[in-house]
């Protein structure tokens, strides 16, 4: 069978300013569709914004499509356009993870992959290919006789150590070469997966599980080589929810760096409170390249945070962002506004707190109740969803009633 997989276009904040990293979850599926035998091509619309134009459709038997909520329109588009052309249409992410039967009763869409595409894609491609019933397929919703059927939850990928790399030659890595760490090419890998944390206002934990999955230092640092010297990029972006999560690991990828002498920049996501229990692991990371870590910082209200369940006080926070600067490492700190109930005096006391925090980048986003969170279960039940217009659910429009 011939597939394509299709990153559509994003039109958000991180796109706007530069920050455009090649889409590893469909690389991973193209990687794993190849092995089994089927011609694959990835085409990434985010680098390729007009290759829908002159796109022969017939070239391929199956359209694959991921997104996230604020790129479902656009999803949805490219699945009408691949649909009309006679294709089988598979779309797979976080959005349509949740909102499943809105998106197969649009009509231009046969199957939804939900969750973790990896033990469930493939099997798909083999499945149709031999024209057989995909009713043995864990992880799957399509509909039969116009009602959504739902196999049972696949689990999620249990030993991330058993996955081959992602199909990188299948992407055009030249392209990415806007994207930049304290002077350096920057692009992306994924070393973990899973959050135990429960946030209320993010999906990640209902969407990969809570078991946290970690692949080894070794198997890490290979790929930084890899990387690095096939395609000339000189920084890694760690996109794990947590990368630090086990300090542990983060001192043997640390060593590992060191021991090869590896002359790589990285970024990753970190927890503050991680951060201010392991010193220790702060040292190494910027021993070891680290060049700048993002930290949910929030708010300024601890009764906020406790809602949000971050389990973290506003205290801790500000011993994160010391200790990071005092070993040379950049802080990106997120802050969150217009929280249910937040008033204005909040939300100017949250800037003031960003102000004296002083981190190196301070982005603000609005709180936005994405599908699969515990916020997106409360909005809808409290009618506070002012628009299902799914583009705008992107953290820079507000989208429900707050009550102030």
């Amino acid at each position: 069978m011939r597939v394509l997989l299709i990153n559509p276009p994003s039109k958000g904040i991180y796109y706007r300013l530069g920050l455009v990293l090649p889409p590893l979850g469909l690389a991973y599926l193209a990687e794993l569709v190849r092995r089994r035998g089927h011609g694959v091509d990835i085409l990434d619309l985010n680098v390729d914004r007009h290759a829908l134009d002159s796109l022969d459709w017939t070239a391929w038997d199956l359209v694959g499509i991921s997104g996230d909520t604020s790129r479902h329109p656009a999803a949805m588009a490219i699945a009408q356009r691949a649909k009309e052309a006679g294709r089988i249409v598979v779309m797979g992410g976080y959005h349509v993870t949740f909102m499943d039967e809105e998106t197969l009763k649009s009509g231009v869409v046969d199957y939804v992959v939900r969750g973790e595409g990896e033990n469930i894609f493939p099997e798909l491609v083999d499945c149709l290919a031999a024209g057989d019933n995909p009713a043995r397929i864990c992880g799957l919703s399509y509909l039969v006789d116009g009602r959504i059927y739902r196999t049972p939850a696949a689990a999620p990928v249990g030993d991330l150590e058993t996955l081959p790399p992602p199909a990188r030659d299948l992407l055009p890595m030249r392209k990415y070469r806007h994207s930049h760490l304290s002077g350096r090419r920057l692009t992306s890998m994924v070393t973990s997966r899973g959050c135990p944390y429960n946030c209320y206002f993010c999906s990640s934990s209902s969407f990969a599980g809570r078991r946290w999955r970690a692949r080894s230092a070794k198997s890490i640092v290979n790929e930084m080589e890899q990387v690095t010297k096939r395609y000339d990029y000189g920084a890694i972006a760690f996109m794990d929810d947590n990368f630090t999560l086990s300090p542990r690991r983060v001192h043997e990828v640390c060593q590992e760096i060191l021991k090869r002498g590896l002359d790589i920049f990285w970024w990753c996501f970190a927890r503050v409170d991680t951060i201010v229990r392991n010193e220790r692991m702060v040292e190494e990371m910027a021993r070891a390249g680290a060049k700048m870590v993002f930290l949910g910082l929030e708010s300024a209200s601890e009764n906020v945070l406790v809602a949000y369940k971050k389990g973290f006080t506003t205290d801790i926070a500000a011993r994160a962002v010391k200790m990071l600067k005092s070993y040379g490492i950049r802080v990106w700190g997120s802050f969150i506004v217009g929280g249910l109930g937040e008033t204005k005096e909040a939300i100017r006391q949250t800037v003031e707190y960003a102000r004296w925090l002083n981190p190196d980048i301070a982005e603000f986003s609005i709180l936005t109740p994405f599908p699969g969170t515990q916020l997106f279960r409360q909005a809808q039940a409290e009618n506070r969803i002012m628009t299902y217009d799914w583009s705008r659910f992107d953290g820079g429009h507000a989208v429900m009633h707050t009550g102030k």
